[in-house]
């Protein structure tokens, strides 16, 4: 899906086009699926058809074929997604990447049993914060599963685009047909600081 391409992921708030991160490679793009997530697929909780949203070079996507799952991932950076292609031929690994807005994911047509999201919530606000939530839920169905890592208010600094999430204002945004299983603290690990950044883990079921 092409269209607005205003932020790393899939159109976010900044004046920035998502391939100029992925020129050189970013901070967040640690090479290996974020140890949280690979933590999930280790315990059994990423099963069934995964999309991995916002995917960026496509760890968690190869991660999930890795399990031998059906595994989408969809971003608006192209040439982050020819990467995630190349490495997903290299490692043996059959996953679909599709250059998509996923504010748009309803027009899919598809659903989903587990959406892995690492650092795409947490771009939106306002109106793309609502749209993105409706399109997550409009390809989820009841009982499918929702993990998102995103930035924590706890982490110091100001950071251009990302939005520091709150407990309130996560819980607030998935009010609506969602369970919140669990908001935990956790990390992103980026290649640039070993303490990494202060994150949530957000687990939510579609109710």
């Amino acid at each position: 899906m092409t269209g607005s391409t205003r932020h790393p992921h899939s159109g976010g708030p900044a004046s920035i086009e998502p391939e100029d991160l992925y020129r050189t490679r970013p901070p967040w793009d640690i090479g290996r699926p974020q140890p949280v997530f690979e933590a999930l697929a280790t315990a059994g909780a990423v099963r069934g058809r995964v999309l991995d949203v916002g995917c960026g070079t496509g760890e968690h996507a190869v991660m999930a074929a890795g399990l031998g799952l059906d595994a989408t991932g969809v971003d608006l950076a192209a040439n982050a997604l020819r990467a995630a292609e190349d490495k997903a031929q290299v490692r043996g690994r059959t996953v679909r990447f599709l250059r998509y807005d996923a504010r748009r994911l309803a027009e899919l047509g598809e659903t989903f049993d587990i959406v892995l999201d690492c650092g795409l919530f947490h771009i939106f606000s306002g109106e793309d914060r609502t749209t993105y939530v409706e399109a997550l839920r409009s390809v989820v169905p009841p009982g499918g599963r929702y993990f998102m890592l995103g930035f924590s208010d706890r982490q110091p600094g100001e950071y251009a685009v990302v939005h520091k999430l709150t407990r309130a204002e996560i819980e607030a945004a998935f009010a609506d047909g969602w369970r919140v299983d669990s908001i935990e603290p956790s990390t992103i690990h980026i290649t640039t600081d070993p303490d990494g950044i202060r994150a949530w883990l957000v687990t939510l079921t579609r109710i």
